[in-house]
């Protein structure tokens, strides 16, 4: 996969996500004057995380590229804030948690004739998924199954376990799944380094 952003811009994108959350929940609003490479459509991800535990505490994004970067980025890092999952984040959290933004590259979908099949065509620290049936869906980033230490199996069966159903539900072949690439970039603690994943 090609670079989409330099850790310069990655940098960025990390510390804006960071500004704008932290206004996001002092009821402010942060107005971030992006440059050119952030006007290319992408998906992107902002993810929050209580430091040092790692627990997650907010991922919200747009896993489609349906809109620049400079767009998608503010409305994820303040969706974040938000996570319907968890109570809204306060200030004095934000300030001691960890943000990482995933850029996303077109998702493709996965043409599979078995589950075998499918799973070939899956590498492990390397695709995101996007699994869809009927009014089910989900998302998982490609650093989820390795910083859950999943195998493919694993991977599947939870991808289809947070759509709200049934672990094994990946294995019928009605599923459609689409990967995708992401480029990661990661505060090494609250307001810290950020680096490159």
């Amino acid at each position: 996969m090609a670079e989409m952003l330099s850790l310069e811009d990655g940098v960025l994108a990390v510390r804006s996500a960071r500004a704008i959350a932290e206004a996001e929940t002092e009821d402010r609003i942060c107005d971030v004057d992006f440059p050119e490479t952030f006007r290319c459509d992408r998906g992107v991800f902002v993810t929050i995380s209580e430091y040092p535990s790692g627990i997650l505490r907010g991922c919200i994004g747009y896993p489609q590229p349906i809109m620049q970067l400079s767009q998608s980025l503010p409305l994820a890092a303040r969706g974040a804030c938000n996570d319907p999952r968890f109570p809204r984040l306060r200030p004095d959290q934000a300030k001691r948690c960890t943000f990482e933004v995933t850029v996303l590259t077109e998702p493709e979908p996965i043409r599979y004739k078995s589950s075998e099949d499918l799973k070939s065509q899956i590498e492990i620290g390397k695709d995101g998924l996007i699994m869809r049936y009927r009014r089910y869906g989900a998302v998982y980033l490609p650093q989820v199954p390795v910083e859950q230490e999943w195998n493919a199996d694993e991977y599947l069966g939870n991808l289809c376990m947070k759509a709200g159903m049934q672990e094994d539900s990946w294995k019928s072949g009605a599923l459609d799944f689409e990967k995708f690439q992401g480029e990661v970039f990661s505060e090494v603690s609250p307001g810290g380094e950020v680096v490159r994943k």
